[in-house]
């Protein structure tokens, strides 16, 4: 059984065969109990703010008024992508029937072009900010390996790491759509220019949190490691995969940890500043829009912001776990 799943199914368990009971309620309290008290304790301050403040789009939505927009939101996607098959199946049968009257005809399908569903923007932001933290990865821990094993490198490289770190990702957005409208010309595009500049304003703010942390944990390799890879007369690729690696593995994940959790938030702004399409210009719309639900959508969709963003730490988490080798460290 997956080691995860019988942490939590474990307490259950010896509950039910009478071992050590309480020492079990103890546990799942703590594992259940507090979660749940916490997030009841938060609606319930929530529904009471709410409920004191008026706007001019009308009352602050509470966990009801949220819910219900969500719903709505689904309701609508359900609705457009019934549009979306009823359009295909319309052409297909109109084609069918050129066919039959004229068998040299070549059927030609058009793409539906209906507006994108609340769960497309989703999609579309976690594709975004997967492809440029995935890039900035491959990028950032090599240089983080390479400044970590040598100080030459790390003297070459760190005044650059300081200067551009604590710029805000937001300011690269206009060089980065300038640079990617200039350069990037083409009669028959792969990505649209709009994904693009997304994706490498979320790669600029992944770089740095990777860089420095990957170079930290290099350098919590210990002499006496060094001193075994040079008995060994390891090679440096070697030295690397052998040594430096599994070292510096929580100190990495750190660094992605937070990287990616960065890229998230500003892949957010970048898309309200820029009107990208993604979660970020829905919320824009939506406030744009000014209707009555409005407030609602909005809510709606910066708890899935959130949620989203714990679920993206926690697959890094689950990552993390699995490319470790000391597989018993409790990693939070």
């Amino acid at each position: 059984m997956n080691p995860l799943k019988w942490a939590i199914i474990e307490p259950f368990y010896k509950l039910i065969i009478g071992e050590d009971r309480k020492g079990q309620i103890n546990t799942i309290v703590k594992m259940v109990g507090l979660p749940l008290a916490g997030i009841l304790i938060f609606l319930l301050l929530w529904q009471g703010a709410a409920s004191n403040i008026q706007t001019s789009l009308g009352q602050f939505p509470g966990p009801v008024q949220t819910y219900e927009q969500f719903q709505a939101l689904s309701e609508e996607a359900d609705a457009e992508a019934l549009k979306e098959q009823e359009f295909y199946q319309r052409q297909e049968e109109r084609n069918a029937a050129r066919v039959a009257k004229d068998p040299d005809y070549e059927p030609r399908v058009r793409e539906y072009t209906g507006p994108p569903t609340f769960f497309d923007q989703i999609g579309r932001s976690l594709i975004t900010v997967m492809s440029g933290f995935i890039l900035a990865s491959i990028i950032a821990i090599p240089i983080g390996i390479v400044i970590g094993l040598s100080s030459n490198a790390y003297a070459a490289v760190n005044p650059l790491i300081q200067v551009f770190k604590p710029v805000s990702p937001l300011a690269w957005l206009p060089l980065v759509t300038m640079v990617v409208s200039a350069m990037y010309v083409t009669d028959d595009p792969m990505f649209d220019k709009a994904f693009l500049n997304s994706m490498f304003t979320v790669l600029l703010c992944c770089l740095w949190p990777t860089i420095i942390n990957t170079a930290a944990g290099v350098a919590t390799v210990t002499q006496d490691l060094k001193n075994v890879s040079q008995v060994l007369s390891l090679s440096w690729w070697t030295h690397v995969r052998k040594i430096v690696l599994p070292c510096s593995i929580p100190m990495m994940f750190t660094g992605l940890r937070i990287s990616l959790g960065i890229a998230w938030m500003v892949l957010i702004a970048a898309e309200m500043l820029a009107q990208n399409p993604g979660l970020g210009k829905f919320v824009w719309d939506e406030f744009q829009n000014g209707s009555s639900d409005s407030l609602g959508r909005i809510m709606a969709a910066v708890i899935v912001i959130g949620i989203v963003g714990f679920f993206l730490d926690r697959g890094m988490l689950v990552l993390q776990k699995a490319v470790s080798w000391d597989k018993s460290a409790d990693i939070r």
